[in-house]
């Protein structure tokens, strides 16, 4: 009898190393895990950018000849991280970068990238912007099963822009929409992101493994009553205002007195890195800044607390990171967080106050090092595991067997009925996002429809209607 084939799962994303945001390392993690398990053939789908588009989103000026070169670059960087190369595919679609969203977005019809023998599960990460102007195959239709991972509290990030409520009113409406007819369940990392139709929390990222090694290093060190941090307290993010710098800043110059004694250093590159800077040369406290490092680089292994007021983020990594090399981290009381309150090491504040007296008090302190238990919720395996389970994408099992036709005339089936105007409101998205003045009114980059003959010829593919 012969074996049943494996099922396919391919993982689209909206951004690829070397940018080093969480969309382009969390789904690259994701990925090689579930490789890893062995249960699926897995499937990474990132965008590829013209030589442009890569000067301006890469670090240092990098750039790729063509996706073989990049997709060498991604392996290789992954396997110094994790030790290992789980065997998966990576395949690219063209993307173009939009300097006003600060991200990038599909060219064209992106199903196109998989066969239709392989398109069995689909994960969607960050559905809402893989699909606002998605205009082609319908994915519930290509794919059996199409699961969407929420990675970005958007809403947050637009209301702190001109007319911000205004924008976040239509913006939630709009995600609500695409996701419902593209996604069969959604999958939020934490109650900061907005509630949208069939969706689950659950936080389905786990850490990069060289910083669980860093905290099995720490914890060792505390146990044999060596001195295991000499540093004070710190922050890294990106360094623009509504990645925490706007919180912190404003408790550190309100409470000045209070926090007398506390050495504060600031790590992150951005567009606000000059402002931040002088802010906080302002103060009368000791808070220097310096650019962005990888988080794991060994400057950071000797910070005993970690510092971090964003509420912008959905889970935040660098929590999660600080967490497991055995840092105590002061944050906020916030929904992104709530992943967090179960480790003995995260203190959470309400008020201002609370802020300092945690803060004071942590300095004073030593971490407590972390459970067997604890460490293993951090690992990917871990996150794995959560989202294997959330997502439902064990083996299939038979479908359901539909009512006959003479059952269908006996009453109306409220399922179908659903279903029919989840296929309309499918198609009149598809029509609208058709046209090039509608896609440009809602913010899509002009002539986006289609992917140029360069990408295409870069890509080595040919998408229908080119």
């Amino acid at each position: 009898m012969a074996m049943a084939r494996r099922q396919h799962v391919t993982i689209f994303t909206t951004a690829s190393l070397p940018w080093m945001t969480g969309t382009a390392v969390n789904p690259l993690f994701r990925a090689a895990y579930l490789a890893k398990a062995g249960d699926w053939e897995v499937t990474l789908v990132v965008p590829w950018l013209s030589k442009g588009d890569q000067m301006l989103v890469y670090p240092n000026n990098m750039k790729f000849s063509g996706p073989a070169e990049q997709e060498g670059y991604v392996r290789r960087w992954l396997e110094e991280r994790t030790g290992q190369l789980p065997r998966f595919n990576i395949n690219f679609y063209p993307g173009k970068f939009s300097t006003e969203k600060r991200s990038i977005l599909p060219v064209g019809d992106i199903t196109e990238t998989i066969s239709d023998e392989k398109a069995d599960i689909a994960v969607l990460e960050e559905p809402e912007h893989l699909t606002w102007y998605h205009h082609g195959r319908r994915w519930k239709n290509k794919f059996r099963k199409v699961i969407g991972v929420v990675h970005t509290n958007y809403l947050e990030y637009v209301k702190r822009e001109k007319n911000g409520y205004i924008q976040a009113f239509l913006l939630k409406h709009i995600n609500s929409w695409v996701t419902d007819i593209y996604c069969h369940k959604v999958i939020r990392l934490s109650g900061a992101t907005q509630e949208v139709p069939r969706s689950v929390i659950c936080n389905v990222h786990g850490v990069n493994p060289k910083f669980i090694e860093i905290g099995k290093l720490k914890h060792r060190q505390i146990s044999q009553r060596e001195q295991s941090f000499f540093k004070g307290a710190y922050y890294i993010g990106k360094m623009v205002w509504s990645k925490g710098y706007t919180e912190l800043l404003h408790l550190l110059q309100k409470h000045q007195k209070e926090l007398s004694g506390l050495k504060m250093e600031l790590y992150g590159s951005g567009e606000d890195s000059g402002e931040v800077k002088a802010s906080a040369e302002k103060l009368n406290l000791d808070v220097r800044v310096y650019p962005g490092r990888d988080h794991a680089d060994s400057i950071f292994h000797d910070y005993k607390v970690f510092i971090n007021p964003s509420t912008t983020d959905v889970v935040c990594t660098t929590t999660a990171e600080a967490l497991a090399m055995g840092k105590i981290v002061i944050c906020a009381n916030h929904p992104s967080n709530e992943f967090f309150k179960r480790f003995p090491n995260c203190h959470m504040y309400s008020t201002e106050k609370e802020f300092v007296r945690l803060t004071m008090k942590a300095l004073s302190e030593e971490p407590i090092p972390l459970t067997e238990e604890l460490r293993h919720e951090l690992s990917w395996e871990a996150a794995t595991e959560r989202f294997v389970r959330v997502a439902e994408i064990a083996p299939a099992t038979p479908a359901k067997q539909t009512p006959s036709t003479s059952q269908r005339f006996m009453y109306i089936n409220p399922d179908e009925l659903k279903k029919n105007m989840e296929e309309a409101s499918a198609f009149f998205h598809n029509t609208i996002s058709g046209f090039e003045a509608a896609r440009c009114v809602f913010g899509a980059i002009p002539n986006s429809l289609q992917p140029d003959e360069q990408q295409c010829k870069e890509l080595g593919w040919r998408p229908q209607g080119l």
